[in-house]
Order: C-alpha cells, then structure tokens, then sequence
C-alpha cells in the first residue's frame, strides 16, 4: 500500500462531527497519481515509488523529462515526487487514488510550501520585541547591535536577523483525516496546513 500520494491544497471550511460540533477541515484534492519510476534495493539502493501528479501541456516540458514519462506511457505530468516505501505489486504507469490509501480517523503528515512574504524585519520575521514606543528612545524595530566589538569581534553564525521570509518546505504532523470523498478525490483533514490555496503538497500516512 502506498506510504503516501502528492495532492493540491484548495482551501479552508468546517463541517459538523456527529455530536455537532464545528471541525475546521483544510479540504485537499489528492491524486490520481501515476507511477513513473519504481526504485529497488538491486539497482538505487532503497526502495521508493517515483509518482507524477497534475496534467501539463507538452510544451511545457523538456525532451528528457517528456522521454521519462513516455517510459510509463502517461500524458505530460508537472509535478514529481517520490515516496520510500514497499514497491511489491506495482508497474510502472499505474494509477493510484486516494480511496483506499486514506481512510477517515487516520493520521497523515502534511508537507508543502509556506507562503512566501518577501523580506521582513525582525520583529515580524522572528518576533523580536522591539524597543519603546515613547519617550524619544530613537529605537523601536531596529536591529541594534548584533554582537560584541574587542571579543570575540565577529557575530556567531545563526544570528537572528532581517531576511527573506516563508516561501520554505513546512511539514505539520500527525493531522487527523476527518473526512474521505473517493469519488471526488477529496480529503479533509483537521486544521491548517502550510502554503496558499492552489499549492502543492505531499501527504505522508503516519507510521507506513
């Protein structure tokens, strides 16, 4: 059984559990995906499932990569991603689907791309609390100085400091499945998870 499947983020709602209780569901359209490469022990070293996701024009894509999805005779894919796990009983150019992978109750981890929000102070980027707002202190979310002078005269590296913020891999762990639609290839999982709608992201079962 695949350990996990690529899907697409398409935003935030709430639905009511059985005690009518509102449950805030991120709701994520996973799969179908398609196997482009299967990678044994023998040959790479490890097992894995290579899958691609998402129809793209041709054009889009360059002869080697249009010449590696041929080998699984499959339509232009955009994305590809690839899952460690058992490889037993698949072939290339398989379809998978998200209904008998996840089921209702389950734990997943979730990994896709935050939202990038471009360069950003230190306040904001790493919640730094900044200097009085009044009595003409002349610092409020200024970085100040940022390491000692004579000794050891440099700044030790991880310094927190203004930067380029988001736009980073975020992986949330251990979300529940409250809800599997297989005929519209839909789950939906409790809470938020990373990156904007529209993103795509990998879906890992917890414990496979």
């Amino acid at each position: 059984m695949s350990a996990g499947l690529i899907g697409k983020k398409l935003g935030m709602t709430q639905i009511f559990d059985d005690e009518g209780r509102v449950v805030p569901v991120t709701v994520i359209a996973v799969g179908p995906c398609f196997i482009t490469q299967i990678k044994t022990e023998e040959k790479d070293g490890y097992k894995a499932l290579q899958l691609a996701y998402e129809d793209v024009r041709e054009k889009i894509l360059t002869k080697p990569q249009l010449g590696h999805l041929a080998k699984s005779q499959i339509s232009p894919k955009r994305v590809l991603r690839e899952f460690r796990q058992s490889v037993e009983g698949y072939e290339l150019g398989q379809e998978i689907k998200c209904e008998g992978i996840f089921e209702a109750g389950q734990r997943v981890n979730v990994r896709g791309r935050s939202k990038g929000k471009g360069f950003a102070g230190g306040v904001k980027r790493h919640g730094w609390r900044g200097g009085r707002m009044t009595h003409g202190s002349m610092f409020h979310r200024a970085p100040g100085s940022i390491g000692a002078s004579a000794s050891p005269s440099k700044v030790f590296k991880g310094k927190t400091m203004p930067g380029h913020m988001g736009d980073e891999w975020v992986t949330v762990r251990n979300l529940e499945v409250v809800k599997v639609d297989g005929d519209r290839g839909l789950i939906l999982v409790r809470g938020a998870i990373p990156g904007a709608a529209g993103g795509i992201l990998e879906i890992y079962k917890v414990g496979a």
